[in-house]
This record gives structure tokens, C-alpha cells and sequence, in this order.
């Protein structure tokens, strides 16, 4: 069975401790014991096997440092661009792309997407993305925690995307994902909201160099999209 993984600074070397948010979570919510074994990720890709030495009131720990690992950088790295989905979606949308793999997300304004974020609701939103990708790259056992942007309005996006391979996932496309060449050290993937991409909004993307695939037979809620995208990317490339 993996360790429980517990969200560390580091350095990983000698004696470390554990506090805050995520000492109170070790201590408080999981119950962790003298003894017993945890996992420390910086969310860079860095992580350590830690044995629990003590524990000190409801949110601190100690533990000596046993083994010290970085894993690499999957190729390609992956930039979900998520359309905005309706509030009760939202959180799900990122804790599945996060569980999937993504490395970067960003939230999209797209043209129908019914949820907006305006004014303060920007900053609160992007804050429960935040929490929502920590959430799930812990309980995925996930080293890097991928990094939740400014949202981005259509405009943005295609600035965002020029010179970058890009594709924008769409169910009138005659291109299916196996056939486009992955082989790339980058990739952005852009999901639309409930309502589709209008072909207004899809013609400004693929001007500036997006590209329309398909990623199969069924049409995907927005929230589950990018989770079944990324496993497909995942087995015709090296990320898996």
C-alpha cells in the first residue's frame, strides 16, 4: 500500500518537520503515529520517505528522512486550458485533470460558458482550483502539483496558444487523437464548456494554431474531458 503523502518546502535531508495545515492533517485527521512511514513532496517533482519520530499537539511532526527520489518531467507536459463549468462542476473538473496528469491548468472564459467569473470571483475561484488540484494530487500520490493560472478570456487563449502545439477537443472534427503526431515536448489541450465551441470562437483558436480532434464516439461532459484525454495521451506517449 502507498504512503500517505503530506505537501513539504524541503529540503529533504536529516530530521524534517511537519506543520500547519498539513502537520494538523497528518497529525489531527489521519492519526499518523511514531513509527510510521509518510511520504513529503515538494510539488516539483521531489519526494522523500520519512519515518515518524514524534508528534507534538494537533499539527506537528518530526520524522527522519530514509530515501530522497525526483521523478522527471512527463513528455509531452500537458496544459489543460478548462472552459468554465457550472459551480457544481467546477471543483471536479480539476480534481479529474489533476488525477489525470495535468501539469499546468487554466481556467477559460469561454463564450457560453454559463458560470463567469467576474471581479473578486476570479481570485476566489482560481483559489478553490488551487485547493481542489491539491486535494487530488495527494490522494493520486502525485509529486508535481500542477499549477493553476489566471483565467484567460478567448482572446487570451489564442495568444496564449500561437507558436504552441494546441489541440481544442471537438466533436464535428474528422481527426481522431491517434492520429495526430504527440511527439512533442508541450502540448496544449483545450476543453470547451457544456454548450460546445461555437465555430465563431473555434475559428479564432485554430487561427492561432489550435487544432480541432476528436476525442471518440461519445460527447464527454465538460468536467470529464480532460481526464479521458489525457489517459489517451498518456498511452500513445511516454507520459505512461
Amino acid at each position: 500500500m502507498s504512503l500517505p503523502v503530506f505537501v513539504h518546502p524541503g529540503p529533504f535531508e536529516g530530521t524534517v518537520t511537519l506543520a500547519g495545515p498539513e502537520g494538523r492533517h497528518a497529525v489531527t485527521v489521519k492519526r499518523i503515529q511514531p513509527g510510521e512511514q509518510i511520504m513529503l513532496v515538494d510539488g516539483r517533482g521531489t519526494h522523500a520517505t520519512v519515518t515518524v519520530t514524534a508528534t507534538r499537539g494537533r499539527e506537528e511532526l518530526t520524522g527522519e528522512v530514509e530515501e530522497v527520489g525526483v521523478d522527471t518531467q512527463p513528455r509531452p507536459a500537458v496544459t489543460v486550458v478548462q472552459a468554465l463549468p457550472k459551480a457544481d462542476r467546477s471543483e471536479l473538473a480539476v480534481d479529474l485533470a489533476t488525477q489525470a496528469g495535468a501539469d499546468e491548468i487554466v481556467p477559460w472564459q469561454a463564450e457560453r460558458c454559463v458560470a463567469k467569473w467576474v471581479g473578486p470571483k476570479a481570485a476566489k475561484g482560481v483559489a478553490k482550483w488551487e485547493a481542489a488540484a491539491l486535494a487530488a494530487a495527494k490522494q493520486s500520490r502525485r509529486t508535481r502539483i500542477p499549477t493553476v493560472r489566471e483565467p484567460v478570456t478567448t482572446a487570451q487563449l489564442a495568444e496564449l496558444i500561437a507558436g504552441r502545439p494546441a489541440l481544442v477537443l471537438h466533436e464535428e472534427s474528422a481527426t481522431p487523437l491517434r492520429e495526430i503526431d504527440l511527439d512533442v515536448d508541450e502540448l496544449v489541450l483545450i476543453v470547451g464548456p457544456e454548450g460546445g465551441i461555437g465555430p465563431e470562437e473555434l475559428a479564432k483558436l485554430t487561427d492561432a494554431g489550435a487544432r480541432a480532434v476528436k476525442l471518440g464516439p461519445e460527447v464527454l461532459r465538460t468536467a470529464s474531458a480532460s481526464m479521458v484525454a489525457l489517459s489517451a495521451i498518456g498511452v500513445l506517449t511516454g507520459r505512461w
